[in-house]
């Protein structure tokens, strides 16, 4: 897959994504939240350019610096979902402006990184926006599906007289 289309689809996802947790919205903790993150690690992993060959090492150390602020971004970022239970009883979520802020912050430590990468010269592939956004997404559910267990249930509907 070409850099540029792989640059196409994280926006595509990261802006769908964005406006839907930024809105009110009711959380569903059994629906199936790994398929879109799969698919993304899929795509990406059979990108052969997902390292640069000339210098593997560096190109596997950037990686893996940018997976490990994803996964720190995808853990903020659950836990400044607001979470609360409306009066039917369901769950619900939405994003707070730390929600946002979490996403400027890991933005900017992506170019950070991306910047690093480029003084380095190593090629750096779309691959890795890819399997990093996918990992994000991961994190954020589980840590959203972990506080949403937590919350008290709702107590038992008064019985009819």
């Amino acid at each position: 897959m070409s850099a540029l289309l792989d640059a196409a689809l994280v926006v595509a996802v990261s802006v769908l994504v964005l406006q839907r947790q930024m809105r009110a919205r009711r959380l569903d903790t059994e629906r199936r939240f790994r398929v879109l993150p799969v698919v993304l690690a899929a795509v990406a992993l059979r990108d052969p350019q997902l390292l640069d060959r000339r210098d593997t090492a560096w190109s596997a150390v950037l990686v893996g610096c940018e997976l490990l602020a994803v996964l720190a971004a995808g853990s903020v970022w659950g836990w400044t979902v607001r979470i609360w239970r409306g009066a039917d009883g369901a769950l619900w979520v939405r994003g707070t402006a730390a929600t946002a802020a979490a996403w400027g912050g890991l933005l900017a430590i992506r170019f950070g990184l991306f910047g690093i990468g480029e003084v380095m010269h190593l090629h750096q592939s779309g691959s890795a926006l890819l399997l990093g956004l996918a990992l994000l997404l991961l994190v954020r559910t589980l840590v959203v599906n972990w506080r949403a267990r937590a919350l008290e249930p709702p107590g038992p509907a008064a019985a009819p007289r």
